[in-house]
């Protein structure tokens, strides 16, 4: 009997725990339900600044700006669960106006759209109340003015370099804003730092504005500049003696070794970028064609330095005189004629007999030179479909190995008829001074 009833008292204890457990299960899950999805909660969110967009660019274009006095801020009264609100960083919500659709000036009254942190949809969030659904700004003419470009330059370029004039972009600097502001401002200025410098140094900068008292302007809340930052470059250049040179172009009869000349500078000194200069070791002034030339010459040039270089010289034209240490010419008869390009089944006759050529060269290598020496070649190329008799023409070649040109265009008459053509004679052996096509 007590052992009975001793089992029913446990039970009973045990049914009542297990019925706290469970209703204080069930509580403890309420309260969590209430307070993360099922529960919303309001907030105050004071004093947030409005943001204008289209300030700078749109009103700015069309002559027009926000007066200062147009400074707002709203605050918003919201409701949303409390876990977005635990969430949510009042500093970093955001009022933003669009003042893009502003035209003229005076009072507009412009709406507003709240940002909110990222994370945060705007539907997770009801604004209950606010101090202004709207925004009223100032619009008035915009004022602009172009100010110059100063640079505090530190520091020095390397032994043997030389600094240029310092260059910014932009050039000048238009500044925006009221009138009685921007009248203020004298001058832009940048702090450009270098240390041994040995090529062109180029930075992006931050700038400050500088009364005409040199006065640096602290309060540019109201000003706005077409530019946030300023690119300045220092030019570094070397400085360069360059020897004033002409490209000669030999011909046969007609060396380098064979001429005397001098160029009056010899040289100039310029100065321009290292890098620009450091595989030019002269200026040519002109290409000179010795086939052409023959009697003692002064020749003037222009001097035109390396794109991008100075010449510090100062000497902008050079002189150039140029003769031949030997120089003759002779006519010498040539009395051996054969043809090329002779058309299959054609029989050809040279009908010249003797040609006067035209030579020149040193005294010594032109009196070498006999007629049995020179052989004239007739071309037929531009006959080779016809019979009868032409004048076609013929380049000569010098056989004896003398260095020696050729003056002159020269032709010979033959004639074509049908018929097996006799075979060519062979043409004297080329010498290595000799041009391939034999002309002057």
């Amino acid at each position: 009997m007590e052992n009975n009833q001793s089992k029913w008292s446990r039970r009973k204890i045990l049914h009542i725990l297990l019925s706290v457990a469970i209703a204080c299960a069930v509580w403890m899950y309420v309260d969590s339900a209430d307070n993360s999805e099922g529960s919303e909660k309001e907030k105050i969110i004071s004093d947030i600044p409005i943001e204008y967009a289209g300030e700078d660019t749109t009103l700015a274009d069309r002559g027009l700006m926000l007066l200062p006095d147009s400074d707002q801020t709203v605050t918003l009264e919201i409701k949303a669960r409390r876990r977005i609100l635990a969430r949510l960083d009042p500093s970093k919500i955001r009022i933003q106006a669009d003042l893009s659709d502003i035209t003229s000036t005076g009072t507009h009254s412009v709406s507003y759209t709240v940002y909110y942190p990222d994370g945060i949809t705007r539907n997770s969030i009801t604004i209950v109340n606010a101090s202004s659904y709207t925004v009223q700004v100032e619009i008035g003419e915009l004022y602009r003015r172009s100010v110059g470009i100063r640079c505090a330059l530190e520091g020095t370029v390397a032994e043997g370099y030389i600094a240029g004039e310092l260059q910014y972009q932009p050039g000048m600097l238009e500044i925006r804003g009221p009138q009685e502001e921007v009248d203020k401002v004298s001058y832009a200025k940048v702090n450009l730092s270098v240390e041994n410098a040995t090529q062109t140094v180029s930075q992006t900068l931050d700038y400050q504005l500088y009364d005409e008292n040199d006065q640096l302007i602290q309060n540019t809340g109201n000003l706005h500049a077409t530019a946030d930052q300023i690119q300045v470059t220092l030019p570094v250049n070397v400085e360069k003696e360059l020897p004033l040179k002409v490209n000669f172009i030999e011909a046969d009869g007609a060396r380098i070794s064979n001429l005397e000349y001098s160029i009056t500078p010899a040289s100039v000194t310029v100065s321009g970028d290292a890098e620009l200069l450091k595989n030019i070791d002269a200026i040519t002034l002109d290409d000179f064609e010795l086939e052409d030339f023959f009697v003692p010459t002064t020749y003037r040039y222009t001097i035109t330095v390396p794109e991008g270089c100075e010449n510090l010289s100062g000497t902008t034209r050079a002189t150039m005189n140029v003769k031949f240490k030997d120089m003759a010419t002779a006519t010498v008869n040539a009395v051996n004629f054969t043809c090329e390009n002779i058309p299959e089944g054609k029989t050809v006759t040279v009908l010249t007999t003797e040609l006067p050529v035209s030579l020149r060269g040193t005294s010594g290598a032109v009196k070498s030179v006999t007629p049995e020496d020179i052989t004239v070649i007739a071309d037929l190329t531009d006959v080779t479909a016809a019979s009868g008799s032409y004048t076609v023409p013929a380049r000569v070649q010098i056989g004896n190995g003398a260095d020696v040109g050729v003056r002159g265009n020269y032709q010979v008459r033959v004639t074509i008829s049908e018929g097996t053509s006799q075979p060519e004679e062979p043409l004297p052996e080329n010498n290595e001074n000799t041009p391939a096509d034999g002309t002057a």
